[in-house]
């Protein structure tokens, strides 16, 4: 038995290109979303042999599956299967969303089965095409603005970039893209990085990497805040070239610091303070490269103002933060200054991130329903001096007390939604008791928003901002954060009747990223 494992784990370390031997190999695939239907549709144009094992199916996907040659379980998967066992998988591949303390996953370990997810598949067949660099790009939040900005960045320089991983495009699409592409920038998500080996055939090796911030978040799915930072701090493993950290948040050089890097590395910092040598900040309005220049002690690299960026909606100093860690990301990859200054011309942000719905009476009405967790919502506070509040959702787990005690002068009122309302109104009885507070008892999906809209209209004032900013996830009452952000609009559009001033900022283009 110890023979034939030693035998199946020398076979799965030799896999480390496109051009291997994968033909037979046992592989059950988990989940059918995105993510999974692209590990299957990869795996059996390679030869392996694959059953996706899912609690539920897209019919469309199950019936692509039957023709490209994988099998399909449907399984409540509440217990291990026993179809799963019988066909004794060598390998499992997890689609992000399976907890570590799944039982299929338990069931692999005690098997002594292999466990990859996505991303280790994906650079391990990296060599499809081309091999590309990969730039990889972590945090709590930001996550998504930051991979657009680089992949822009490198796109205005002539480059082939491809944004992808966590934000919606599977890595595995963009690996086996016919074209090929120069570079890759990769979203992930600490759901995708707790699977990711730090050494071995499996390990992936970055042109650059960046952990823009760390707090609090998924800690239901991790289990512990110290297991959450140690999925994010894996990011910096083996990095070639930057390592690029945020200089407010002190974790993310720690993790640098304590990071195995390849020799010549560099640690390259970025904040909104004025930048020492080897980083990127803001000197008097103007962002600024102190990094990637001979003469980095004594002078710098001017990228952009922060006048430049507001008629763009780019102003926010957690925007502002993003420009300057997708700037450093790519300055590595020798990007120069003025084309990053030049490729603002056609940026905005996604839909649904600190996105300006109207503006009418003199109150603004913004949406960043992308504000999922309390430290993206703090984000969002901070850019905004007197604010009526929407907030509530599910909270994950996280609590949300100091979010609103260091909000709570800013505040007009609070307007509270979602199903975790009792903790978050318990929070603002504790940190700000004479705070107008409001809440939205209906769960009815469809008046939700014009509830909440109606309560911010009947207590915001001129010079106001009414923001969504829910510091929650939204599966509780819509499909998804995009959903939430959607129906803001439209109640707020129907509250105004076409009341809206002409000096709205300009919209995002459309995605949920």
């Amino acid at each position: 038995m110890a023979d034939a494992a030693a035998t199946g784990a020398a076979r799965l370390d030799a896999l480390t290109s496109w051009h291997a031997d994968w033909a037979g190999l046992r592989v059950a695939v988990l989940g059918l979303g995105v993510t999974g239907f692209a590990v299957a549709d990869t795996l059996t144009e390679l030869g392996a042999d694959v059953l996706v094992v899912a609690p539920s199916v897209d019919d469309d996907r199950a019936r692509i599956l039957d023709v490209i040659g994988a099998r399909l379980l449907v399984h409540p998967l509440d217990s291990v299967p026993e179809e799963l066992v019988a066909f004794a998988p060598e390998l499992v591949v997890a689609s992000p969303g399976f907890h570590p303390d799944h039982p299929v996953l338990e069931w692999a370990g005690a098997s002594k089965v292999a466990v990859w997810g996505d991303i280790e598949l994906a650079w391990r067949v990296r060599d499809k095409v081309n091999e590309a660099e990969w730039i990889l790009v972590t945090g709590t939040n930001g996550k998504t603005t930051t991979v657009q900005l680089a992949a822009t960045f490198l796109a205005a320089n002539g480059l082939r970039a491809a944004p992808c991983g966590n934000i919606g495009v599977p890595v595995l699409d963009a690996v086996r893209d016919p074209g090929g592409f120069d570079v890759l920038v990769v979203e992930l998500s600490s759901y995708q990085l707790h699977h990711l080996p730090k050494t071995g055939p499996g390990a992936l090796h970055p042109w650059a990497s960046v952990v823009l911030n760390v707090a609090d978040d998924h800690l239901d799915w991790h289990g512990s805040p110290e297991a959450y930072r140690a999925a994010k701090a894996t990011v910096y493993e083996n990095t070639k070239v930057a390592c690029v950290y945020n200089r407010a948040d002190e974790a993310t050089r720690t993790m640098v610091e304590e990071a195995e890097v390849e020799d010549g590395a560099r640690a390259i910092g970025f904040g909104l303070d004025t930048p020492g040598p080897s980083d990127f900040g803001v000197v008097e309005g103007i962002l600024c490269d102190r990094a990637f220049l001979d003469e980095r002690r004594t002078a710098a690299l001017e990228i952009i103002t922060v006048d430049e960026l507001e008629p763009r909606g780019l102003a926010a100093p957690h925007v502002v933060a993003n420009i300057l860690a997708a700037s450093a990301l790519v300055r590595s990859f020798g990007v120069p200054v003025g084309v990053i200054h030049d490729a603002f011309g056609d940026f905005r942000l996604d839909a649904h991130r600190i996105e300006t719905v109207a503006v009418a009476g003199g109150i603004r009405w913004i949406d960043d329903s992308k504000a999922t967790n309390p430290h993206a919502a703090e984000a969002s506070l901070r850019a905004f001096r007197s604010v009526v509040w929407i907030v509530g959702g599910l909270l994950k787990g996280v609590d949300a007390d100091a979010l609103v005690a260091a909000h709570a002068e800013r505040l007009r009122a609070a307007i509270v939604i979602g199903v975790d309302r009792a903790a978050l109104v318990a929070a603002f009885r504790r940190h700000a008791p004479a705070l107008p507070l409001f809440e939205v008892e209906s769960d009815d999906t469809e008046t939700v928003m014009h509830d909440a809209v109606a309560l911010a209209a009947a207590v915001a004032e001129d010079g106001d901002t009414v923001l969504l900013a829910p510091a929650a996830a939204s599966m509780d009452q819509f499909a998804d954060y995009g959903d939430r952000g959607r129906r803001f609009h439209d109640a707020v559009r129907s509250m105004l009747g076409g009341e809206a001033d002409g000096d709205t900022a300009p919209h995002a283009s459309p995605g949920e990223g």
